[in-house]
């Protein structure tokens, strides 16, 4: 729902808690502002607020973090900052407090550390709001659930009702920011639905989404394989056909008048797949790696290249899904070899036949492939995360 294309709809603003030190996840800069998945953690969820056309966003933060804060979401319009308070409850009042002197209709709030927000849990929070004061979105628990007493296992709870609650939850403004100002000054509140329940508000469910997990400790903000996306790379190289050198086409010496002319052994087609690895998690070119300046890889065997590809897919967290490689040349043939050809990329990467494709195909004898000049190759790699 973008709310700025309806402009009968009610004025909704959002509280973004973003107050706490964060100190289970480690370090000196708290968890909201540590970059995860190329940008700061606060941000994720400012922006998927203002893109539904929410404003004002009012950002509750640590003293002394404004600077900080504010490079955080910059260009983001529509953003103010609070100093938050001694705990949660205190922060959002002070946020909602903020609001009044141009109060909206209803309210999102939401925690900085849930940063996969989604237009699907706005939209179900405002759909809800149209006809209850306080909605929440909810997960069902789906694991056996058991009471333990003493480090042992007790009776078996049941499930039914039970639900893993989420954020951001919806309210009409005035009656919580009233909630937030009845609530005594106890323990701090779980979230803003109790302190809605203590001021005796009904509370709605609507459906949440299992992306949306909370970061809370250091492991969190190292992505879960599961929430890594496949990555793909792709590469090209053309070399030129010479007298007197031997032709090396993805690991494998091919019979030929001529060879590729190069610093290292000239196998554009593995040339071409090391770009292509390295493309897929962000490291460069071969020649980063292995620069033609370099005396040391005058006449080295690509296979190397190859290898020190694969190594640095690893250790980036990542497998090799497949690899593709197309050789462009007009000569020699190139389809007796594929099969050497598959074999040896296999070997050299560690990865199994059934992945690795080499195909050819020519220019219909144009440009300098097509005139035999040299002989060029393209290749594309999916990786997945391990």
């Amino acid at each position: 729902m973008d709310i700025s294309k309806h402009p009968g709809a009610a004025h909704v603003a959002a509280v973004v808690v973003a107050a706490g030190k964060g100190l289970r996840t480690g370090g000196d800069v708290p968890k909201q502002f540590v970059m995860w998945r190329g940008k700061p953690l606060v941000r994720h969820s400012v922006e998927a607020l203002a893109a539904a056309g929410i404003a004002p966003i009012i950002i509750a933060i640590p003293e002394g973090w404004n600077d900080v804060a504010a490079a955080c979401v910059s260009g983001i319009s529509g953003v103010q900052f609070v100093q938050g308070g001694a705990t949660r409850q205190a922060s959002v009042k002070l946020a909602l407090e903020a609001l009044e002197h141009d109060a909206p209709d209803v309210v999102l709030i939401h925690d900085a550390a849930r940063p996969l927000l989604t237009h699907a849990v706005i939209d179900g929070l405002l759909a809800a709001l149209e006809t209850d004061a306080a909605a929440i979105p909810v997960l069902p628990v789906v694991d056996s659930v058991v009471r333990g007493t003493s480090g042992f296992r007790a009776e078996t709870v049941a499930r039914d009702e039970l639900y893993r609650v989420q954020t951001p939850q919806g309210f009409n403004f005035a009656a919580i920011l009233n909630a937030h100002r009845a609530w005594s000054d106890g323990p701090d509140a779980g979230d803003d639905a109790q302190v809605a329940v203590a001021a005796g508000m009904q509370v709605r469910l609507t459906p949440g989404d299992e992306n949306l997990r909370k970061v809370t400790f250091a492991a969190d903000l190292q992505e879960s394989p599961m929430n890594r996306p496949p990555r793909t790379g792709m590469g090209f190289d053309v070399h030129r056909l010479v007298e007197g050198e031997d032709l090396w086409l993805c690991g494998v010496k091919v019979p030929h008048s001529k060879g590729l002319s190069g610093h290292s052994d000239a196998d554009v087609a593995i040339h071409a797949l090391v770009d292509a690895l390295l493309g897929a998690i962000a490291a460069g070119d071969i020649g980063d790696h292995f620069p033609p300046s370099d005396p040391q890889w005058k006449g080295a065997s690509s296979d190397r290249f190859l290898a020190h590809a694969g190594q640095l897919v690893a250790s980036a967290g990542y497998g090799i899904a497949n690899v593709d490689i197309t050789i462009i040349c007009e000569a020699p043939k190139i389809g007796p070899h594929k099969l050497a050809m598959r074999h040896a990329l296999a070997r050299i990467l560690g990865i199994d036949l059934s992945a690795v494709s080499v195909k050819a195909t020519t220019t219909e004898r144009l440009g300098l492939t097509g005139r035999g000049e040299g002989i060029a190759a393209q290749a594309v790699v999916t990786i997945y995360a391990n």
